[in-house]
């Protein structure tokens, strides 16, 4: 049975994990990687949006039976690591988090349940977490046995919360439920009712936009704001042009001023 499933509602790719025993593994991420790639690749789709296949479960957390027999391999070959030998190799897991924060196209986690770890890590890889109101939690519980966040979670947290509230989080393997998520910033929206719904109509409004202006818009927020400011204001500049120059820029600046219509009426797609 294959881990992830994708069904299309016209230009939003829906992708649904359908977990053995609830845990992502290394066969999951493979099975991520290439249903994203060609998704990326993919112009007709211009939206992303990630969910549970199991009522109450989103992606509970990475396997820890896999994780403890990769622990024994790097053991049994004596394999050392410190921060005088950095890994700066990319896993196939980081290719995946990547292009999610990369790609031209929004993303979107729908996390209807539990959501922790590596799970948890995915949600924090995505443009936007809309969470679904429950008896689960959503956290970096990693902590609790003697190893850290490994897939970008204190990296990514830290800079979305704060020092301060990660350092808390992450040092006590803390998880929270959606409400308390909310109040801290880890995600932007918790629903009452079923979560997908609510992302299907967030991911409907963001592929309106003009592509080139989401995708240039993206960038900016997402990969340069972690450059110095001067790099990034050079090529903010760079992108507005680059959009002021474009055909869908010219057409609706055209039809705001021939309509003379306030900027928040200008109707979006053809």
């Amino acid at each position: 049975m294959s881990h992830v499933s994708v069904r299309r509602e016209g230009a939003v790719a829906i992708i649904t994990f359908n977990l053995p025993d609830q845990f992502m593994t290394n066969e999951t991420v493979s099975e991520l990687n290439a249903a994203t790639e060609a998704l990326d690749k993919d112009e007709s789709c211009r939206a992303m949006v990630f969910t549970g296949g199991e009522e109450g479960v989103f992606i509970r957390h990475f396997s820890v039976k896999v994780l403890e027999e990769m622990s024994d391999d790097l053991r049994a070959r004596g394999k050392t690591f410190s921060d005088q030998r950095p890994m700066d190799r990319d896993r196939e897991l980081d290719i995946v988090f990547k292009r999610l924060a990369s790609t031209p196209k929004i993303t979107i986690a729908a996390i209807n349940g539990f959501a922790m770890g590596g799970g948890f890590e995915f949600c924090l890889s995505c443009d936007l977490r809309i969470a679904q109101d429950g008896d689960h939690t959503l956290g970096l519980p990693e902590a609790k046995l003697g190893i850290l966040p490994g897939g970008g979670g204190t990296q990514k947290l830290g800079r979305l919360v704060g020092q301060a509230r990660a350092l808390e989080m992450v040092l006590r393997g803390r998880t929270v439920p959606p409400r308390e998520a909310l109040e801290y910033g880890m995600v932007h929206e918790v629903t009452d009712g079923p979560v997908l719904p609510r992302a299907l109509e967030l991911a409907q409004e963001y592929a309106v936009i003009a592509p080139l202006a989401f995708a240039h818009i993206k960038r900016l927020l997402r990969i340069e704001l972690d450059k110095p400011l001067e790099e990034g204001l050079i090529m903010e500049k760079t992108l507005f042009l680059d959009l002021l120059v474009s055909d869908d820029a010219s057409k609706l600046m055209k039809r705001m001023n021939d309509g003379d219509l306030d900027i928040r009426e200008v109707p979006q797609g053809d």
